[in-house]
């Protein structure tokens, strides 16, 4: 079957011609002769399209179109009529009905009409399962592991997301920032409005420059036509900025007023554009030590670092590597049509041992080669790279006499006084936040 189609009309002998003609069409055809037997039947079948009658015994199809509309937007209403009533049409029309039709004028359009609004439907039927994928995609659901530290990043990332402020995401190349902006941005009042994305390393200085704030026609040669920026493309949404350390110190200050006044000037133009923008960003650089080197604007810092989450290297959450493991080996099995492969023990031991300097993104590459390269059921350690195979290295224990053993001591101690508060940590240590996790990471501190 097609799909479903439901016929309100009071004349029976009519719905029983139609549906005659739309069932050999290869469609369900439900009937039913007033409004209110329609909506019981509303509730217990999942019905595509409605053909209706615009005057029934219990009330008008045009008025009964809108309150359709309204609870099943999905579902599409064709209205018939005894008369070609031109103020009925227009107002079906407005209440969101797909067509309407003159009984015995119009037969011959009934199935090529009928046609059309069912692949309406079944085209909106497509975009609303890749939403809710795209929205599943980028949930905070969709951050794997129950690791300490990135249930941590995780819990603060949500508290932050409906407040509409600055966030700073710290953390190592691979670490998932662009995944976490993403969720921070699908979890705030601004889900459904654009969220653009753009890394401040992949640019010279005069593209970036372009690409944030755009230009007006005849700004300089090639410049024909007026060019929004992406700043002003995510209007209402969020901006993601990762690598920010990268961008120019002219750029800065260009972003600074953006967030100060919501507003920024094109190239060559010579009045504001207005602005409502969120934006988060992002770096692996310690921002605190690129100002005092005089490379990044401190009153820049200040404003991106209203709210700062660290996101942990994998190295410091290896307990969630199984995990990992078995998501992606699920998703490339599936990528190459083939069964979900199992994985060895000696395999994750393997990972485990890695030191994972690319992060989760390395994980996940090392994996999809297993996933092509295995011929058989299960993922072994022959399936690894061959500097995975031999990795054996030992956990490097720290001497008592060793300076970084007074260091690591010291560290514990003040992470204790602040009841494992790291921004509070960071600043009685007199260290930027990123350096204080890079410690933490080196010493193995749990």
């Amino acid at each position: 079957m097609l799909g479903t189609v439901l016929i309100i009309d009071d004349e029976e002998k009519l719905r029983s011609l139609m549906k005659r003609i739309i069932t050999l069409e290869g469609y369900n055809v439900l009937e039913t002769g007033t409004l209110k037997a329609a909506q019981k039947l509303l509730e217990k079948e999942e019905i595509d399209v409605i053909l209706c009658d615009v005057k029934l015994p219990d009330g008008s199809g045009v008025d009964f179109s809108r309150t359709i509309k309204e609870k099943y937007p999905s579902l599409e209403v064709i209205l018939l009529t005894a008369y070609g009533n031109i103020p009925d049409g227009v107002q079906a029309i407005k209440n969101g009905a797909f067509d309407y039709l003159t009984k015995g004028d119009d037969n011959n359009r009934i199935i090529p009409l009928l046609n059309r609004a069912f692949e309406k439907v079944q085209l909106q039927k497509r975009i609303d399962k890749l939403e809710q994928q795209v929205g599943k995609k980028y949930s905070f659901d969709s951050i794997l592991g129950s690791s300490r530290v990135i249930k941590e990043a995780i819990e603060q990332a949500k508290k932050v997301a409906p407040a509409d402020t600055t966030v700073l995401l710290l953390g190592e190349t691979g670490t998932g920032k662009e995944v976490f902006a993403q969720a921070i941005h699908n979890n705030s009042k601004r889900v459904g409005k654009p969220f653009v994305a753009l890394n401040c390393s992949a640019f010279s200085r005069e593209l970036l420059e372009s690409e944030l704030f755009g230009y007006k026609a005849g700004a300089f040669t090639n410049a024909v036509r007026d060019k929004k920026g992406l700043i002003e493309e995510a209007n209402n949404g969020t901006i993601f900025l990762d690598e920010i350390g990268e961008l120019p110190l002219d750029l800065q200050s260009k972003l600074l007023r953006v967030l100060e006044t919501s507003e920024f000037i094109k190239i060559g133009d010579t009045k504001p554009t207005k602005v409502n923008v969120r934006i988060i960003t992002a770096t692996n650089r310690d921002l605190k030590e690129e100002t005092v080197k005089g490379q990044f604007r401190e009153d820049l810092y200040y404003r991106l670092n209203v709210f700062a989450i660290v996101l942990p290297p994998l190295r410091e959450r290896k307990k969630d590597i199984p995990v990992l493991t078995e998501y992606f080996v699920g998703f490339f099995s599936a990528k190459i049509n083939q069964k979900k492969l199992s994985v060895s023990d000696a395999f994750i031991e393997k990972l485990q041992l890695h030191e994972w300097k690319g992060n989760v993104r390395e994980l996940k590459n090392v994996l999809e080669r297993a996933v092509i390269m295995a011929g058989t059921e299960e993922l072994t350690v022959a399936h690894l790279p061959f500097e995975l195979q031999v990795n054996d290295k030992p956990v490097h224990t720290l001497s008592a006499f060793d300076l970084a053993s007074v260091e690591k001591l010291h560290i514990i101690r003040v992470l204790h006084h602040t009841k494992n508060n790291k921004t509070e940590a960071a600043k009685l240590l007199n260290i930027g936040l990123a350096t204080l996790y890079r410690k933490i990471e080196e010493y193995q501190i749990g």
